[in-house]
């Protein structure tokens, strides 16, 4: 890219949220250009756990996440997998989660209420401390970087422009256009939509905005190869933290560090020994489990104070848009933020009411529910 390029949109990130939000704002007629400091799916898009559930605690984010599953399933390229969430929920919070679950039904979600005897028949866990589990078969993972680059192809088809290996330099608003300095030239276009990932709160930045965004180092462990009975599906202990699921013959497990923030590079080997204490205190049979270290892999959240997404346009700043701050959400909203975000754009009603998700919402001092981050 030399020059000075020009489209209707800047969209800056094409991980799984740019790259579809792409696609669906090339369908609505805008010329669209995105900008990506790397490849595609080359931030924490390629290094998700690419696991999808409906089992939310808010109608937001239970719809954002059936549409998306909905759109996941239809695409054979999305690698879809059916493999269902187990949440172990500790007793003090087990009143509550059933909250959850009369919503998730009311919504239609069929989520499964069991006992800890009964999820056995899932896996096999040392039941104390819990006091229920609940289990939902159409929730599973999915191919993050296949589904990513299908969304790119897509995009492409519908004439959106991909400028790659590109850093966003510098962000200034120009009369009614913004104006985008990059290490490759220059880009105007009166709508920018930030779907940076965990350099969100930096490209805000850039325009003077305080974007609350910042980036959270996760690790993923993997095993080597296990004769287990089943395949197991997401599995997540709400009372430690520690989850885990099959990965073909392996399972791949973490459990967040909670300190682990900042833009902190490789692996943090001094947080496998106390993840595998939680994990085998769980699940004692992990203890016969080897660990494969160069199948293992780190990558960033995108974190915000309460843990959920910034989706919608910026107030008192026209033609700024963010989607972003997902915090471990976004894989299994990408689909259906994509046509929010496009709504947006063109001034229609978004289809998902997404009014707890703007950055409006910092402003108030109220309590507000979160959602698990898994």
């Amino acid at each position: 890219m030399t020059g000075r390029l020009q489209a209707d949109i800047a969209v800056i990130g094409a991980g799984i949220i740019g790259a579809a939000s792409a696609w669906r704002l090339a369908q609505r007629g805008l010329n669209v250009l995105v900008l990506e400091q790397g490849s595609p799916a080359s931030g924490s898009t390629g290094k998700s756990a690419a696991g999808v559930r409906a089992q939310f605690a808010t109608e937001t984010n239970i719809r954002l996440s059936q549409a998306s599953i909905e759109e996941y399933a239809s695409m054979p390229e999305s690698g879809y997998s059916r493999g269902g969430y187990l949440l172990m929920v500790p007793e003090a919070q087990w009143t509550t989660h059933l909250d959850s679950v009369t919503l998730q039904h009311r919504l239609g979600v069929c989520t499964e209420v069991l006992t800890p005897a009964e999820a056995q028949d899932h896996v096999v866990f040392e039941p104390a401390g819990v006091g229920g589990c609940t289990y939902c078969p159409t929730d599973g993972s999915v191919d993050a970087h296949g589904l990513t680059m299908s969304y790119v192809t897509q995009a492409r088809e519908e004439g959106a422009r991909f400028v790659l290996d590109t850093a966003v330099q510098r962000i200034r608003r120009e009369g009614e256009v913004w104006q985008l300095t990059t290490s490759q030239g220059n880009v105007e276009a009166p709508l920018l939509l930030n779907a940076s990932g965990a350099w969100a709160g930096e490209v805000g930045a850039m325009a003077g905005l305080h974007i609350p965004v910042h980036p959270a180092r996760r690790m993923v462990f993997t095993t080597g190869p296990l004769k287990l009975p089943r395949r197991l599906p997401m599995v997540f202990d709400l009372g430690s933290g520690v989850w885990l699921r099959s990965e073909g013959e392996r399972l791949i497990l973490g459990r967040a560090d909670v300190s682990d923030t900042g833009w902190r590079e490789g692996m943090n080997w001094s947080w496998l020994e106390p993840t595998l204490d939680m994990a085998m205190r769980r699940f004692p049979w992990l203890e016969s489990a080897s660990l494969d270290r160069r199948a293992s892999w780190w990558g960033y959240y995108e974190v915000t104070p309460d843990g959920q997404a910034i989706i919608g346009r910026m107030p008192g700043v026209d033609g700024w848009l963010n989607a972003c701050g997902f915090s471990g959400h976004g894989v299994m909203h990408a689909a259906a933020v994509a046509r929010v975000v496009a709504q947006e754009a063109v001034g229609e009603t978004p289809f998902i009411d997404i009014a707890p998700l703007r950055y409006e919402r910092f402003a108030q001092t109220r309590g507000r529910m979160t959602d698990i981050q898994v």
